[in-house]
């Protein structure tokens, strides 16, 4: 196919291209970007460089183009790019998983790559669930959690996002109906811990695991809560007989200023998903990591083997892009990149709450939210963001940013008039 003019990208794009959270065809255009290095996007048409709030989804920490990992899968590229893992390993692998054990909380020792997010959190259950069984106890199949959360778009995943007003009420009567309490308060309340303990104890007997987003919920709505309710969850787990699985897709490496949430409360899980940062966000690739009791409570079953095995699992070139990112990152003083990043939102935001319509502004580590009174216009939030050379990605009632670690001063002032832009017309 020859060159294409961006009309001409753009027309095949509608036709044939079916983009995430949209319909087919697309009723909103997209900018067609060209290249992207450091935190700005290069838009095809020549028209700007957007610098970019979103990390794209959270993932690109360390910013585009960086010559630590485009040398990392260039050298991976020159010996293979993949192999299948089913009875063979190789040294990314290898090392990604140490790397993993070494600075995650003490006790995961063992790792299963996976795919992508939402496949994490997929292995994740199936872990819990097998483990289960393997004890003896198949009746322990549901999970437990608290609403406003999001783990992912497949179909475990999906059963543990909020079921009511969230992004899978759709398939509300199709999905195993699992256990919700509230959603948690922003500070520690003993009237809701007590709530969570109560919920456990009732459902012990048929819950396989409590799972929940550590301290910040996510693309359920960007809220921000008390690290004690993991201390409280961790208790109560432990007391009654339940796994603890936190998905770390999203607040893991730096992003809430822990390596990771879970360390803001001092709890191990049981089980710990991490993905999107994983890579730096040049490839899919996701980790399943569980304790040793986890791992030889499967091995001891009647079906001795997690029965899970993607295509892609342990790709080397993912592998080895996502060590040099997880070095990249602790080579560096990562902790007062993420802290200097959240003084900037703090500053940078705190004219949104004085906005019409603005409901509540939040800043924690290298996240900035800007809440609403009412949905968003996406398309009239997106264009005001882009006037201002940003690039963001409201949703719902939502104006937020993510931005990569590597975001200079100047720019990440750019990033907040772009966000109190986006909340002022959207």
């Amino acid at each position: 196919m020859p060159d294409l003019s961006v009309p001409e990208l753009l027309e095949l794009d509608r036709r044939h291209v079916w983009h995430p959270y949209g319909p087919m065809p697309g009723r909103q255009e997209p900018l067609v970007v060209e290249s992207a290095s450091g935190v700005r996007l290069r838009l095809a048409d020549g028209s700007a460089e957007l610098v970019d709030g979103m990390s794209s989804w959270w993932s690109a920490i360390h910013g585009y183009n960086h010559p630590v990992l485009n040398e990392a899968a260039r050298g991976q590229l020159g010996r293979m790019s993949h192999v299948m893992f089913g009875g063979l390993t190789h040294e990314p692998a290898v090392r990604l998983a140490k790397l993993l054990v070494d600075m995650s909380p003490d006790g995961l020792e063992h790792v299963f790559l996976a795919d992508s997010g939402s496949v994490s959190v997929e292995v994740a259950v199936k872990m819990c669930l097998q483990y289960w069984r393997s004890l003896g106890r198949p009746g322990k199949q549901r999970l437990l959690t608290w609403r406003g959360g999001y783990h992912g778009d497949t179909w475990q995943p999906m059963s543990v996002c909020d079921p009511e007003g969230g992004m899978h009420e759709l398939w509300s009567g199709v999905l195993q109906r699992q256990v919700f309490v509230d959603p948690p308060p922003a500070e520690y309340e003993e009237s809701y811990a007590e709530q969570l303990r109560a919920a456990i104890e009732k459902h012990a007997g048929e819950l396989a695991a409590v799972i929940v987003e550590p301290v910040v919920q996510g693309a359920g709505g960007m809220r921000f809560h008390s690290p004690a309710y993991l201390r409280v969850l961790r208790e109560a787990c432990d007391a009654h007989g339940v796994l603890l699985v936190f998905d770390e897709i999203a607040t893991g490496f730096g992003r809430t200023g822990a390596m990771f949430a879970a360390e803001h409360a001092a709890v191990t899980p049981d089980v710990m998903c991490v993905g999107k940062a994983l890579t730096g966000g040049y490839m899919t690739m996701a980790a399943t990591l569980c304790t040793s009791r986890v791992a030889d409570g499967i091995s001891r079953g009647e079906v001795p083997v997690l029965a899970h095995g993607p295509t892609f699992m342990g790709n080397p070139l993912a592998a080895a892009v996502a060590c040099a990112s997880i070095e990249l990152l602790l080579g560096q003083d990562w902790l007062a990149e993420v802290k200097r990043i959240e003084a900037g939102l703090r500053d940078g935001l705190a004219p949104a709450a004085g906005l019409p319509g603005v409901k509540d502004v939040r800043v924690l580590g290298a996240i900035g939210v800007v809440q609403l009174d009412h949905s968003v216009d996406m398309a009239a939030a997106t264009r005001a963001a882009v006037r201002e050379g940003v690039w963001l990605r409201p949703f719902r009632d939502l104006v937020y940013t993510m931005p990569p670690y590597v975001t200079g001063d100047e720019d990440l002032a750019r990033i907040a008039r772009g966000v109190c832009a986006a909340a002022r017309e959207g």
